[in-house]
């Protein structure tokens, strides 16, 4: 963990959630009293850039409603902090070969026959998280892009040509890691919740914690 002793990392995560249903769940998990994150990641895209038409239709949302609900999610975390540092990361590429191999291993000759998801489409929801990171001046991880640029990334990066392999969760581990200290949120320079062993007396334990 980058954060050793440091942070309580809280994970919300949604599986089939697109952008439009995080919005009912938003007030939920960020509210507007207590004690804000230091930092906040926003990971959707993948389920939103669903083609409509198709097996998937239902999480599908148009890519400029995609946009307002990131904005929508940005803005309320500014008005939960104005410190907190906000980090968006786009939807992953598509592995479309690797998506129609495991509909077939599921469903047979059953399975459809056009995709449900593409990988032009992923990057154009990509490419509108990325726009809006400029424009509300936060953190982004391009991880369409960041995938793409090694050789062989359909087979490493992901299981069924939609979700991460344990290759690819560590690549997003390792682009918010650097994204964040690029940030200036630094895990060594985070204070402790309570003092090193160092500085409490075997004797009076006590004065540690006045």
């Amino acid at each position: 963990t980058p954060t050793p002793a440091r942070a309580d990392i809280v994970v919300r995560g949604y599986g089939g959630y697109n952008s439009r249903w995080a919005l009912f769940l938003i007030q939920r998990i960020f509210p507007l009293v207590g004690l804000p994150p230091v930092a906040t990641t926003i990971f959707f895209g993948a389920n939103d850039a669903a083609l409509p038409g198709r097996t998937s239709q239902r999480q599908h949302v148009p890519v400029e409603e995609y946009r307002q609900n990131l904005k929508t999610i940005v803005n309320h975390l500014k008005d939960c902090s104005k410190s907190m540092v906000i980090l968006l990361i786009t939807p992953p590429p598509i592995d479309e070969d690797g998506r129609e191999r495991y509909a077939r291993s599921q469903y047979g000759e059953d399975a459809r026959r056009l995709p449900e998801r593409t990988n032009e489409m992923a990057g154009v929801y990509a490419g509108q998280c990325i726009e809006l990171a400029k424009e509300m001046d936060v953190q982004c991880v391009d991880l369409w892009s960041k995938m793409q640029a090694t050789e062989g990334w359909q087979k490493l990066y992901l299981s069924d040509g939609l979700h991460l392999t344990p290759e690819g969760n560590a690549l997003v581990h390792k682009e918010v890691v650097q994204t964040l200290r690029g940030a200036g949120l630094k895990a060594e320079d985070m204070p402790h919740d309570f003092p090193h062993h160092s500085k409490i007396d075997g004797v009076h334990p006590e004065r540690a914690f006045q």
